[in-house]
């Protein structure tokens, strides 16, 4: 007899295909996707401002005005902020060239009584001088910097969304009678993306003001640098501690030895690991709803999907995914409790 697949078996297997392309298609319009996104988050992020001016009878084309010139505003800060750290930076490290040197001998030496081959050695303390460093340094700036490189393109679709931004809330509205779990899902969606940028934010700018104090205490040139580094990387879920801390590690070994960056690896772990990996994800996690593991699963899917800028952006993603899967469908409510990682409370 001619065996039949249950018919909730080709579903699942007919929606897991189409996720497939759906993600297959994604990841090939990730450079688009990824700033629109970002455009879309930071009007979102800044859209409470609007209201507040429509509350205050503040006429509404000046009204999306004002919001935009204060997304503008924001995305200008940040990158000039980056653009500063890039150029301190590679002023910084061509004046440890002596020090460099002596690592690099110091790493021969040790490399030859290993027993490896002068050719072996030569091939890689050749790879090793000060431009090069300087090149790996700035490219972990410059990696972050072109998040927002695009600044055109961000601009442009940041001054359709802004004046679009109070008809499209409209119509969301009107839909309230006929799509009612849809625009509570957007609802959640848009409060959940707030919730995370404002927490971000603020103990990214706590992290960034502690790291800055402790690195000019311990008399670490840069700490302007570190500190806007520590900020940005606050936004990535989870590894942000370990890319934020590899640059003045760097700096502090070569400024005064091992012990010193023993130090700043000490501090940076008191401070950024206790704030970003153990108490900031937890209030994410009640603020969104999305697990701890769910949210570094998250952060390599979408970083493995539409690049940096899918690191910095993996919690809006993923609470996007959440509302148009899951927050807009009852049937699918019942995986709430899975996503994140608390049981359902049922009222009495």
């Amino acid at each position: 007899m001619e065996e039949r697949i249950h018919p909730r078996a080709l579903a699942v297997l007919v929606g897991t295909a189409a996720f497939t392309v759906a993600m297959a298609g994604l990841h090939s319009v990730g450079g688009i996707l990824g700033p629109a996104f970002l455009a879309l988050v930071l009007v979102i992020t800044m859209y409470p401002l609007r209201v507040w001016l429509a509350q205050h009878k503040v006429p509404a084309p000046l009204a999306s005005l004002i919001l935009l010139v204060s997304v503008y505003a924001l995305l200008v800060l940040v990158s000039l902020a980056l653009v500063i750290s890039i150029g301190r930076l590679a002023t910084l490290v061509p004046t440890y060239s002596d020090e460099i040197n002596a690592y690099i001998i110091d790493g021969t030496a040790w490399l030859a009584d290993q027993g490896v081959g002068n050719e072996q050695v030569q091939a890689i303390t050749g790879a090793f001088d000060v431009g090069s460093l300087v090149g790996a340094a700035t490219n972990v700036l410059q990696g972050i910097l072109g998040v927002v490189s695009d600044l055109f393109f961000i601009a442009t679709l940041l001054l359709f969304l802004a004046f679009d931004a109070a008809p499209t809330m409209k119509i969301i509205g009107s839909l309230q009678d006929r799509k009612p779990d849809f625009v509570l899902a957007l609802s959640k969606f848009s409060i959940g993306v707030r919730q995370y940028m404002a927490v971000s934010a603020g103990f990214g700018f706590i992290v960034a003001v502690l790291d800055v104090g402790a690195l000019v205490i311990m008399g670490i040139p840069g700490a302007f640098v570190w500190g806007v580094l520590s900020f940005v990387t606050n936004f990535i879920p989870n590894i942000g501690f370990v890319i934020g801390v590899v640059p003045p590690a760097v700096i502090a070994l070569l400024e005064g030895g091992p012990g010193t960056m023993l130090v700043v690896i000490l501090v940076y772990t008191v401070i950024n690991f206790v704030v970003q990996s153990v108490i900031q994800p937890r209030i994410i996690g009640d603020q969104v709803g999305l697990s701890a593991s769910l949210t570094f699963l998250s952060l390599v899917f979408w970083a493995s999907l539409i690049g940096p800028l899918g690191a910095l952006l993996a919690v809006p993603l993923s609470l996007l995914l959440k509302a148009l899967l899951v927050d807009s469908d009852p049937d699918s409510r019942w995986v709430l409790p899975l996503i994140s990682g608390k049981p359902e409370e049922v009222e009495p």
